[in-house]
């Protein structure tokens, strides 16, 4: 296939430099990206998609996926390669006995709840709503309803998938049942997804979200009393401890102004009258700087961090490990060291597990041991392109001190810039990793697929 004849098998549209799109589609979430494809193909459908599969494993051509563009390492998109701009393909498309969602695998999270909530229903995404469903799912999916509907990945009945030869193949557990077993956790190493099968959990009109932020010098004494109620607290509890600056925001009293916090940012997936009285002890440690509890749609919820995560404005450098225990001696470590972060951009969170998650065996999906207590995720966030190794030495020094206190196992949704040899091998352990080479070789036997967390054949 020529390059004109894939501009004329598409129903979508096909751009080059130089086209006055070209730069605006091309930016992914990072501002530290810039990549500049050699093509970008904006799918309609998956026809599109399996078109421009072919082109580019015809042509030898790199294949970057994107959807919604945010993964830190930037992964959707390339240098002289074949964008697959999957961000047109955004439909949702409820069951009518609401108890599942078909969704394209472009669609973001804000889209997904857009069509879900007005029905009283929901899937687990993350906390952003301009990430895309595929790349947070495909990788685990940890957000604020995972203590009582799991990860995102978790939630993944069924996938329309297409291979690296062209193909279109449904997966489910009838079906091609080791690709979803791939697809809840082993990443875009498989093909690229044009259709997910979700499944869908009650959600009220309102939901509960507790947010004191403390100072941040009172965090040692703040944090080992947020460990234990998080340890004795119901499955609809789900939460995590935030570090971060309060900015310049005439929404905000101006004396909190530059002050660093730990935000104990819980939600109570329940009746809110239950979660306003359940989280309350989390808003009775003391005097918080500002309280952000309150009552308010999940859809709205899921919004509230977009403004602080613009897309292309901030350099991103995230990186995460997942931690054995969380012992005072540690939570002072953490603190020591969040001490020292060089950017007041920064956020960095500890995240709890528990509930529905855990209840999932390792060997049920390629997420894999669910047995890790607490994540910490380091996400130093910088403007000036000069502060840059500064930055990122800072979070590779945290992180690297602190594995002393790891499971060995990370997030691979915060993969720093993705470098590191094992880093993948790692993130799973071997038992997954090996299991999961088997299904890459017997879907993309030739590694087309490796824009993203990547899983070597051999």
């Amino acid at each position: 296939m020529t390059h004109e004849a894939l501009r004329s098998s598409l129903r979508g549209e096909l751009i080059e430099p130089g086209s006055p799109s070209y730069d605006a589609v091309r930016v992914v979430w990072n501002g530290m990206i810039d990549r500049r494809p050699a093509l970008i193909a904006r799918c309609r459908n998956a026809a599109d998609v399996a078109a421009a599969v072919n082109y580019a494993r015809d042509q030898n051509l790199t294949i970057a996926v994107r959807s919604g563009g945010h993964n830190v390492a930037g992964y959707a998109a390339c240098d002289g390669g074949l964008m697959i701009d999957l961000s047109l393909m955004n439909g949702v498309r409820i069951a009518p006995d609401l108890d599942r969602a078909h969704i394209e695998g472009g669609a973001t999270w804000g889209d997904v709840d857009a069509a879900t909530t007005p029905f009283g229903r929901a899937t687990p995404g993350g906390l952003i709503s301009t990430t895309g469903v595929a790349g947070l799912s495909l990788a685990g999916g940890i957000g604020w309803l995972r203590g009582t509907c799991g990860l995102s990945c978790d939630n993944i009945m069924a996938a329309d998938v297409v291979t690296a030869d062209g193909r279109l193949i449904h997966a489910s557990a009838s079906e091609n049942a080791d690709l979803l077993w791939a697809l809840k956790g082993g990443g875009g190493n498989f093909g690229i997804v044009v259709n997910f099968e979700f499944r869908l959990h009650p959600i009220g009109e309102e939901i509960m979200f507790c947010a004191p932020a403390y100072p941040e010098e009172r965090a040692a004494d703040i944090l080992p009393r947020w460990r234990d109620y998080m340890a004795a607290a119901p499955d609809q509890v789900s939460g995590l401890a935030e570090f971060s600056t309060v900015p310049e925001d005439t929404a905000l009293p101006q004396e909190t102004w530059g002050r660093r916090v730990v935000a104990l940012a819980t939600v109570y997936h329940g009746p809110p009258d239950d979660g306003e009285r359940i989280t309350r002890p989390l808003r009775d440690l003391g005097e918080p700087l500002i309280d952000f509890s309150g009552r308010m749609p999940y859809r709205v919820l899921q919004g509230i961090y977009d403004e602080l995560f613009p897309k292309g404005r901030d350099r991103c450098y995230w990186k995460s490990t997942y931690l054995s225990q969380l012992s005072d001696s540690v939570i002072a470590e953490i603190v020591g060291h969040l001490a020292r972060r060089p950017s007041e951009m920064t956020f960095a969170s500890i995240w709890n597990f528990g509930g529905a998650v855990q209840r999932v065996g390792a060997d049920q999906t390629a997420f894999g041991d669910r047995s890790m207590p607490f994540m910490l995720s380091l996400d130093a966030i910088w403007s000036d392109k000069a502060a840059d190794e500064e930055n990122m030495a800072w979070v590779r020094e945290v992180w690297h001190d602190m594995q002393r206190h790891s499971t060995g196992r990370l997030y691979l949704n915060f993969p720093g810039l993705g470098e590191g040899d094992n880093l993948v091998r790692d993130a799973y352990g071997a038992e997954t990793y090996a299991r999961l080479q088997v299904v890459k070789r017997k879907y993309d036997p030739r590694n087309l697929f490796r824009m993203n967390q990547n899983i070597l054949p051999e």
